[in-house]
């Protein structure tokens, strides 16, 4: 069984027509899409190009659609900057009824059996919050309280949009990256299971789909083109970002 992992597509629908193209070529059975299709510059077609794979797909949901859930409440995301609620609020009000209700059902974790992986745990930030930060570089006893209790092989997570590999305890963890906006490089990062891990890489024509972005209505397209598409936050830069909010 192969199975792909896309996380964090952040409605970026031209990195995540790369990507696909891609597991169709990696003849993939199975497609888990781990959080974060939302929020994003085309966030309706985005869903509807994934509901039109036609290959099984499972949805868990991330930090990302519980705020755009919260708003389709009535409620402000207290856990969303004051300054990103915009983007927040614009997505909401471009979601039909159907797709809103499909997004309330999509379950926090999947736990799946993949081949020689064994048991592999699927999850958006960690397995026991959607909003947790942690990096490559974390130490690895503030990870073990997390992880150590878990009757699993390998969990697959995202969430910060760099992709790792590596072991806290006797789990082994591995970040999926982000389709729509990654850091360190541009292009779409997603990953592959079965028989290995492989963390995979897609390239796009950035430039076409930076034009495609500019002409939708989303509220802060032109930066998320010149800060997500044509160019990307270093690895670096995030790294330092991240390990002042990260676990402690």
């Amino acid at each position: 069984m192969r199975i792909a992992a896309i996380y964090d597509i952040h409605g970026n629908l031209p990195a995540l027509e790369a990507v696909i193209q891609d597991v169709r070529s990696a003849r993939v059975d199975h497609v888990v899409v781990g959080g974060d299709v939302l929020p994003g510059p085309m966030p309706r077609e985005t869903l509807a190009r994934l509901l039109d794979l036609g290959i099984p797909l499972q949805f868990i949901y991330g930090n990302g659609e519980a705020a755009v859930l919260e708003m389709i409440a009535g409620r402000e995301p207290v856990a969303v900057p004051e300054t990103y609620r915009p983007l927040i609020r614009w997505t909401a009000q471009r979601l039909p009824e159907d797709y809103k209700s499909m997004i309330a059902n999509w379950p926090a974790t999947i736990l799946l059996e993949v081949g020689e992986l064994r048991r592999v745990l699927f999850c958006h930030a960690t397995p026991r919050d959607d909003n947790e930060i942690f990096t490559r570089l974390t130490p690895e006893e503030r990870l073990l309280p997390i992880f150590a209790g878990l009757d699993v092989d390998i969990v697959v997570l995202g969430h910060t949009h760099m992709q790792f590999d590596r072991m806290v305890g006797r789990t082994r963890v591995v970040n999926a990256g982000s389709v729509g906006m990654p850091f360190g490089r541009s292009g779409a990062d997603w990953l592959l299971l079965g028989p290995d891990v492989q963390l995979r890489h897609s390239s796009y024509d950035l430039s076409s789909a930076a034009e495609r972005i500019r002409k939708t209505d989303y509220p802060q397209a032109e930066e998320f083109v010149s800060r997500h598409v044509l160019q990307t936050p270093s690895e670096e830069e995030m790294l330092a970002a991240f390990a002042r909010v990260e676990l402690k």
